[in-house]
C-alpha cells in the first residue's frame, strides 16, 4: 500500500502524512511541484523525527509519477469529494496507491482520468472536504484493515 500526494501545498500536511506513513509502514510519493520549499527542516517541524524515518519518494511531476506507477503496475485510487464510490463500499487491494489532490484545488481532470477508481469519504451534508492529511489517514486505515496490512 502506498500514499501519493499530488502537488501538496502545505508542509504541515505533508509532515503529518509522512508521520502516519512511517508509523504504519507505507511509502509516500510526493508529486511535485509543491506549494512550499520542500526541505528536511520544513518537514521535520511538521512531522517531527518521524518524517525523516518515512519511506518517501519525490517525483518531479505528474508524468514522472505516472511512469513509475505504470512500471510498478500500481492501481491508482483517487480520494476525491467527487468520488463515485463511498469509502466503506470500496474493495482495496494490497498493491494500491491511494492518491490525494492538493489542498486548494484537489486533483485536476487528467489525474481523475488516470485513476482506476475514485473514492469519497462520506461526510455530513453541508461540509465540503476533510483536511488532506486526515483524509489520507482515514482512507489508509480502511485500506489496511481490508487488506490485513496493519503492522504486527
Amino acid at each position: 500500500m502506498d500514499l501519493a500526494l499530488f502537488q501538496p501545498e502545505i508542509a504541515g500536511n505533508v509532515g503529518t502524512t509522512l508521520r502516519t506513513a512511517a508509523c504504519l509502514g507505507v511509502a509516500v510519493h510526493i508529486i511535485e511541484p509543491c506549494g512550499f520549499p520542500f526541505s528536511d527542516a520544513a518537514l521535520k517541524r511538521a512531522g517531527m523525527d518521524y518524517a525523516t524515518r518515512a519511506n518517501s519518494r519525490r517525483h518531479a511531476d505528474w508524468a514522472a509519477f505516472r511512469s513509475w506507477s505504470a512500471a510498478e503496475g500500481k492501481r491508482l485510487v483517487l480520494l476525491t469529494t467527487a468520488g463515485a464510490t463511498p469509502l466503506p463500499a470500496f474493495d482495496f487491494q494490497p498493491g494500491d496507491t491511494l492518491l490525494l489532490g492538493s489542498e486548494s484545488a484537489g486533483a485536476p481532470p487528467h489525474v481523475h482520468d488516470a485513476a482506476a477508481a475514485r473514492v469519497a469519504i462520506p461526510m455530513r451534508p453541508g461540509f465540503r472536504s476533510l483536511n488532506v492529511a486526515v483524509a489520507a489517514g482515514i482512507a489508509l486505515a480502511e485500506a489496511l484493515r481490508q487488506t490485513k496490512g496493519f503492522p504486527a
